[in-house]
């Protein structure tokens, strides 16, 4: 059992990672000339999806999972 929770607080470390990223990212492109609205509209759904994804994860983990 505490593997999987130990499994589970580390997938949210990365997934919160990698939405960090793309904030990084989705700012370096909205500055880009010209700009490329696909991939901009492509990087802002998969951050979206993350922070569903991540939110999903929080609230089956419980409270003691979030301190």
């Amino acid at each position: 059992m505490d593997e999987q929770l130990h499994s589970q607080s580390r997938r949210l470390i990365e997934l919160r990672i990698e939405h960090g990223d793309l904030d990084v990212l989705i700012d370096r492109v909205a500055l880009e000339l010209p700009l490329d609205e696909l991939s901009l509209r492509r990087l802002k759904k998969r951050r979206l999806q993350l922070r569903d994804l991540i939110s999903r994860l929080e609230m089956a983990s419980g409270p003691d999972e979030l301190a």
